[in-house]
Formats: structure tokens, sequence, C-alpha cells
């Protein structure tokens, strides 16, 4: 098998050969909205529709060549369509494409399991269950809390985004995804402030006091849908040690900064902490659908044998082409040593933005780590005209943040400093441009 550098990938700048949307895209829209559940899919204005994507780039229907600054939700961490993970997902799947989950594993869940374990932060011995998506993740590592502590309650964070599932629902912190169906959710979350340590103690004391049974802080090292929000140094680790004094768990959720994005394998490296349930996803696999939550050995050991049967798996659990692509991603990542071109790709594009945007009198902030940063508005009409405006000159972009104040940049690991600087300038220039709109 061909070995490929993470960088080996199509970093083209953008070419746009009709208006966004195109006419192709406009015309899916109205087919998809006769047969798609209205509650999936935002169809006013109509969406682009992708027709292929490799590298940092990607074509939608009308042949539109854009530059993906989202990394597909930061799926894409090695790039879309990376040739040796797709290689690799090939040869599995003419091999052996689907096993029997739980029943009579495959040699390959098994390989996978070993390397993910093997790095465990803090290289402690630790075990793993495989999912196919972040709720899943999630929602394992919520089961294995109240096995391992025999407590239901979680302290969470307000801004948290954990997943929709109606396990996950429950410890998001969005009452607009929650709400309606509120009376399926458990309610056995406190939420308390984002990186305000003091905060957190003084929810959990109320809570306690008010016979509220903690079993687990759950929280993003980096909060990612809630605005790519990155707390004060020494708030993981602030919790870490508070976990430790009141003998809950610290479930530490890398579904999005995991695997590099920060330029460390995991962001909760940043300050050297040890969870004890870590969920992680979307760039286990760089692009096909994968999770899992690793936990200490001792704590995932609370888990009962299946007597006879599991009772937590899934029909796709450990889906062998899904783990044969997942394993190639692992290889591409260890060739990084270290991420030192995530850390000065992001530094450099970070430090591009500050200096364009100083002066910029829409900008509230500008931040980041590795390759996960965001540009913070002080209205979210200005961070809606910028996503939109980048999007008919050819730039994805996502807006987060419970207001869409924020615009989240975060392009697949694979990204060359000539697409990612002409990105950034582009990106100044529309801010330029919409503010001069707004002023006359």
């Amino acid at each position: 098998m061909t070995h490929h550098p993470i960088g080996t990938s199509s970093n083209l700048l953008p070419v746009m050969k009709t208006e966004v949307p195109g006419p192709q895209s406009r015309t899916l829209a109205q087919r998809l909205s006769a047969v798609e559940g209205q509650g999936v899919t935002s169809l006013s204005p109509p969406p682009i529709f992708w027709a292929r994507a490799q590298g940092s780039n990607v074509w939608d229907v009308d042949e539109n060549q854009y530059l993906d600054l989202t990394a597909a939700f930061g799926v894409a961490n090695a790039g879309h369509a990376h040739p040796y993970v797709v290689e690799s997902f090939h040869q599995q799947a003419e091999t052996l494409l689907h096993g029997l989950g739980d029943v009579h594993p495959s040699d390959i869940r098994l390989t996978l399991l070993e390397e993910l374990v093997a790095r465990f932060p803090g290289g402690h011995a630790a075990k793993a269950v495989l999912g196919s998506s972040g709720s899943d993740a999630v929602e394992a590592a919520l089961k294995t809390a109240i096995l391992a502590s025999g407590r239901p309650g979680i302290l969470a964070f307000e801004g948290s985004y954990h997943g929709v599932s109606l396990g996950t629902l429950d410890v998001s912190w969005r009452s607009d995804f929650r709400d309606p169906f509120q009376d399926r959710v458990p309610q056995q979350t406190r939420f308390a402030r984002f990186g305000d340590l003091v905060h957190a103690q003084e929810v959990a004391d109320q809570s306690e006091a008010e016979g509220f049974e903690i079993g687990a802080v759950l929280v993003e090292p980096i909060q990612g849908r809630g605005g790519d929000r990155i707390p004060p140094r020494g708030f993981l680790a602030g919790l870490r040690q508070l976990c430790d004094e009141r003998g809950w768990l610290l479930i530490v959720d890398e579904i999005f900064t995991g695997f590099g994005r920060t330029g460390k394998l995991w962001a909760s490296d940043h300050e050297s902490v040890v969870p004890d349930l870590l969920c992680v996803g979307k760039g286990l696999a760089s692009g096909l659908p994968l999770s899992a939550c690793l936990g200490r050995t001792a704590v995932m050991d609370a888990w009962p044998k299946p007597d006879p049967e599991a009772i937590h798996t899934q029909t796709f659990l450990g889906h062998p082409a899904n783990c044969a692509a997942a394993l190639a991603s692992l290889e591409l990542l260890d060739r990084e040593e270290g991420f030192e071109k995530t850390r000065a790709l992001g530094a450099a594009a970070r430090s591009q933005l500050q200096e364009g945007l100083k002066d910029a009198p829409s900008v509230h902030e500008v931040r980041g780590l590795g390759l996960l940063m965001a540009v913070e508005f002080k209205s979210g009409l200005d961070a809606e005209a910028l996503a939109h405006r980048a999007l008919e000159r050819g730039l994805i972009l996502l807006q987060s943040g419970e207001n869409g104040c924020v615009v989240s940049i975060t392009p697949p690991l694979s990204i060359d400093t000539k697409a990612l600087t002409y990105a950034i300038e582009t990106l100044i220039e529309i801010i330029g441009e919409v503010e001069e709109m707004r002023s006359t």
C-alpha cells in the first residue's frame, strides 16, 4: 500500500462559475423540500449541494470550486477523501465489509481498539466502546458514569453541545434543541458557567444541598458549536482536581477537538489533564461514521459482562471498513510529529486575522488554538453577512455560538499555507466590505 503524508491533498483556490447558490443547487433544494423532513436542512436561503470533495476543496453540483474552512464539521482532519484513507477503506471493504457486531468480532476492530487505548491521555490503562456518532460516544460515557459512580447527576456547562439524541439533549445547553422533547428528557443535569471554576463549585454545592446527586462532570476542553470558546488556562485542571476531591468522574468530550485539531493529539493535553472518560469522533475516521468512548480500565470495568447479551451495542458496532479508515487516519496523524505544522499554520493565520481586524468595529474578538479559530462579532447579523458573502467568494464557513455571533474557521489539517493565507485575506476583505456597506 502506498503511504501518503497528511499534506498530500488538494488545496486549489476558489473558482466560481455561477451565482451562489447556482441553478442546479436551487433545483435540488426544491426536490429535497418534497422528500426530507423539514426539521433537518435549512432551505431558506437554498444551500449549495456538494457533488465531490478532495483535500481542502469542495465542488458543488454547479461546478463551483470552494475552499472548505469547516472540514465538514471537523470530520475531514486528513482532508476530504485522503487517498490513504480511501484506499484502506476499499481494501477492507473487499475483504470484509460488515461483521457481526458484538457476537463475532472482526480482527480489525480489535486492532483499532488497541490503537485507541494506546493513545489514552497520560498512557493510563484504558478500554473503549465503539459507536457510530458523537452522540453515541457521549451516551456510552453517560451510561458508564452511572454504572461506575452509582449517581445519575451530571454537572455540565452553559454553551455546551454534546448531541441531540434523547440522552445527550439532557447535557446540552441549547434549550431550543431540548424544549420540544422536555417530557422525555431525564433532567439530571445542572449547568455552570463555562470557564468559571468558582461558579462550577457553587452550582455543585447548591445542587447537592438540594439532594441532587452528581456522579460526573462533562466538559468540552473548547466549546465548538457553543462558539469556539476557549476557557482560561487551568480550568480543565481545576475540574480534574474538583472531581478528585468529590469523588466524581471527569468526562472530557473531545469529539470536535481531538486528533490534532488544537495542535496536540487531545486538547486536554495542553494542561496534561487525564480524564476518566474520553469521547472521540468526527476526525477519527476522516470521513466515515465512527466514534468511541475511551475510559480508564477501572471505570470501564463497571460494565457487567454480557449475560448472555450485551446491554450496550448496535448493529454496525466496529464496522470493519470504517475501522480501516480510522486506522489509516491515525497512521497519518502519527506522521505529523507532534502536530508542529498545525500549530504553526494556526498561529500564523490567527496573527494574520488579529492584525487585519484590529481596527474592525464589528469584531469583538479573534481567538483560537491550532486550526480551531473563531471571529466573534458584536452582532449575529455581521457574522451571517460574512458567512454568506464568503460562500459567494468560494469559502465555506459556519456560524456558531448561541446567538450566531461567531464564525468558525476549522479547515482540514491538510490545508497548505497558500490556501489558508488566501482565505484569511479574503475574509478580512469581506469584513471590511460589510462594515463599509453598513456605515453608508
